[in-house]
Formats: structure tokens, sequence, C-alpha cells
């Protein structure tokens, strides 16, 4: 079996924050959020990567990364998200300016990963535990008669920042600890000690101990081959209702493969705190973590 790789989504627009954040610096030694995943993922195992960018930071983006991987052994690959990578019969609309949500991405490393992989946001702190359990799930699955896929769900009370509201994939899942349901919520806040999200206007309370998804997944390559045999058709059913805006979101294709009966999903548990910077005003919080992670020596100063 293949080493499990990792795919690093880098391609978003940072509308709310401002700026490529994905290159931001959270620490003296002029670290990014990436930095952290990567030492991280190395220490599980992971030696192959792959970046999903687009060809208007890639300059910008290569100029920090290729400077911070150099030397390190590293296998690195790098797809590009663009608007005009659509299916053959389909064109971007008049004003459309957002990418194509996260199953997009994906599917754009389709003829690129051909091993299993985890997924992460390049702007989202994970936690080492996160990569050892996604790893050790990766090196021991295959596909069957179904696809076997997992992901790390960390509690919504984790997940939070008192900047604003977030996006994230609220799951349930069974006594095996098996995901039965994922369904994103856009927007996810915090309220004094409560925490809610709010559809069509309304807000709705969530317990703090939610399970939720941090877009930290384990797939086989099949799932590469499901985006982008779903993909049409969830053009057809949104692009007429939202063309500037409507996303092809990543749990949305695992949800139905699961209501379809193709594919379970092992929910990982991590207690672990997020951190990341969904917001400018955020990253002060975040530079004060990683300090205090270094000063208790779960990172060394330079790496």
């Amino acid at each position: 079996m293949k080493n499990p790789e990792l795919v690093i989504m880098a391609a978003g627009m940072g509308s709310r924050y401002g700026g490529l954040k994905q290159i931001d610096k959270v620490d003296d030694e002029g670290h990014i959020i990436i930095d952290y995943s990567i030492f991280d993922a190395v220490k599980a195992g992971f030696r192959d990567f792959t970046f999903i960018i687009k060809k208007e930071i890639e300059r910008d983006f290569r100029e920090v990364m290729d400077a911070h991987l150099e030397g390190k052994g590293l296998n690195v690959k790098y797809v590009y998200q663009e608007l005009d990578k659509l299916p053959e019969g389909y064109s971007v609309p008049d004003g459309r300016r957002k990418p194509w949500g996260t199953a997009h991405a994906l599917l754009c490393c389709l003829g690129t990963v051909d091993a299993p992989f985890a997924v992460i946001n390049a702007d989202d702190y994970y936690g080492a535990n996160a990569f050892i359990k996604i790893y050790d799930f990766l090196k021991n699955t295959s596909d069957d008669t179904k696809y076997h896929f997992a992901m790390v769900g960390y509690r919504v009370k984790n997940t939070v920042t008192e900047m604003g509201t977030v996006s994230r994939g609220v799951c349930q899942s069974d006594e095996n600890g098996m995901l039965t349901e994922i369904v994103e919520r856009t927007k996810i806040g915090v309220n004094g000690d409560k925490i809610y999200y709010t559809e069509d206007g309304v807000d709705y309370d969530l317990a703090p101990d939610t399970l939720v998804s941090m877009n930290l997944w384990g797939f086989t390559p099949s799932y590469l081959r499901e985006c982008k045999a779903r993909f049409p058709r969830f053009l057809d059913e949104n692009l007429p209702k939202n063309p500037e805006k409507c996303e092809f979101f990543l749990p949305t294709v695992v949800s139905e493969l699961i209501t379809e009966g193709k594919a379970d999903v092992k929910v990982l548990d991590n207690t672990d705190k997020w951190y990341g910077v969904t917001y400018k005003e955020d990253k002060e919080a975040v530079v004060a973590a990683f300090r205090d992670l270094k000063s208790r020596g779960v990172y060394p100063d330079k790496f």
C-alpha cells in the first residue's frame, strides 16, 4: 500500500481576514500555521504533501513555502483550484469570483493524488494527536465493498472565535463511532456562554460538546472520483439559484455517500483546541497560543 499523503487546501480568498492569511507569520521565528501542521504531520509519518492554491497567489505562496520546506526531504506537489476548472459544457457565470468550494478543491487533485490521503485547511491548527490518528487510520485502510473514510472530530466549544461566525460541519455519530450525518453550518457564533448557529435568520443553540468537522478528513482516491461524478449535478442544481456564491462542499459529498450506503466514516475523536485566523482580529490570540505551546516544550523555537 502506498504511504498516505497530506493535502493542504490553501486556495481560499481570505475575504473575511483581509489578506493572504495562509502565509501570515504567527511567531517571532517567522513560522506560519502550515509549518506547525507539517511539523506534526512529519512526526506522524507523512512524507508526501500536495498544496491546493490559486495561480494568482503562487508566487507569494511559494516564495514562503519553498524556503520553509527546503532541506526537509519531503515530496511536494502543487495543484491549482481555478474558477474555470469546470466540466465540459459549463462556463463561469458573470460576476463569479468565489471559489467553487472544498469538494471542488479536492477534485483538482484528481490525477495527482493516487494514495490514501488526509486533507486539512492551511489556516487551521489541528494539534499533533490529530495527525497521528489520521495517519494510523490511512496506513491501515483500503476500500472493499464500501469506501472507508475517517474524520477527526472536534468539540465545537474548542473551534469557535469571538471575532465572528465560522463554518463547521456539525456531526452525528452512532454507538460504534461511525459518522451518521454531517450538516454544513456556515454561521456558528458565540454569544456570552452560548454557542449558536444561524439559519434563515433564526438562531439555534449548539451544545458545547457537539462534534464538528474542521476539514481534517482521511480518504481513499475513490473520494476524488466521486467528486468528479457529482460536480455536474451540483452545478445543474445550484447555478440557476445562486450562480455567484454556491459552493460544492466536501462534507456534502461525504453525506451523500453515507446516505447511499457507498461509504462509511470512522470518527476519530480529538479533544485538542483549534487555533485559526478566520478574522484578522484572531491573530493576536493565535500568536499567544503558539508562544505558550513553545514555552511548554510542545514545539522547538526553530524547526
